[in-house]
């Protein structure tokens, strides 16, 4: 692989244009917005019409620095940013939410089981993936750190949760604008996704991973949903298969587990005895 540093181009380097336009006389003609170099132009890249060139480049960004570091396989770690830690459990906003601490724990321990297997390949392969903010998150990133590894955070600008928390690997923690880009990162590389309790956001992120496997769009991975009696709770499963809308097969694609031992498991065993699920039919 050709490497960011061996890569030559006969043509001059936008870095050369930067210094260059920086050097340029002050007159009227070269402070006029016109003159500015497209790229630099924050103003014209921000104007409607520019939407589709700021989605390549939210893609493009992301996947080049990934490649940069050399990052192959990721195991994702989906989950509410509310769910509290342990010892702030008695402070959780309802005792229900509070009771679901201990899934921060699981999920810690989930990360630094990834993380240290993901260490022998030098941190390439299995690297923990979360959405960068608090809660669950925050457990798969601080598991990771506490491996001795590395994680990637992928955050989006919210008018709330907007710092990463402080597990993630600087290196390794981006912000997205959209939503759908966003998501596509966190699938892209996935070897596996593991959903802790949370809202609307992780039930959308659990959801189309379901969906993207269950038509064919995704190559079958391991899902493992923490929490057995919360998944249960909030989606009667079995009446989705008893009204048709989705086939007894589809309820194959997923795993309930509550431990980070049962998960690790489940994952491991993944190619053996959990065999993909053809797709069912719509």
């Amino acid at each position: 692989m050709t490497s960011k540093d061996d890569r030559h181009s006969v043509f001059r380097s936008a870095e050369q244009d930067v210094t260059s336009a920086a050097q340029t006389p002050s007159t009227a003609q070269t402070r006029s917005p016109a003159f500015r170099l497209a790229f630099l132009d924050h103003e014209f890249i921000k104007r409607e019409e520019m939407r589709p060139v700021r989605l390549q480049l939210e893609l493009q960004k992301i996947e080049l620095m990934m490649l940069d570091e050399g990052i192959e396989s990721t195991v994702v770690m989906f989950g509410g940013a509310r769910i509290p830690r342990p010892e702030d459990a008695s402070a959780a906003r309802t005792p229900a939410l509070g009771a679901l601490s201990h899934y921060y724990d699981e999920g810690r321990r989930f990360a630094a089981m990834c993380t240290t297997e993901s260490m022998k390949t030098g941190g390439r392969r299995k690297v923990v993936v979360t959405g960068g903010g608090p809660g669950a998150m925050e457990a798969g990133n601080r598991g990771a750190h506490e491996a001795g590894g590395r994680s990637i955070g992928l955050g989006i600008v919210l008018p709330f949760e907007n710092v990463p928390n402080e597990y993630v690997t600087p290196e390794l923690s981006f912000n997205f604008h959209y939503f759908a880009i966003r998501k596509m990162h966190f699938l892209m590389r996935a070897e596996a996704i593991a959903a802790f309790p949370g809202g609307f956001g992780t039930l959308d992120e659990l959801f189309e991973t379901l969906t993207l496997i269950q038509t064919g769009r995704m190559a079958p991975v391991p899902v493992l949903l923490f929490g057995t009696q919360f998944w249960k709770e909030i989606v009667n499963w079995e009446a989705l298969r008893d009204s048709g809308t989705i086939g007894e097969n589809d309820l194959e694609l997923f795993r309930f587990v509550d431990t980070a031992e049962e998960a690790w498991e489940a994952m491991t065993r993944w190619a053996h005895s959990w065999s993909p699920i053809p797709r069912s039919e719509t």
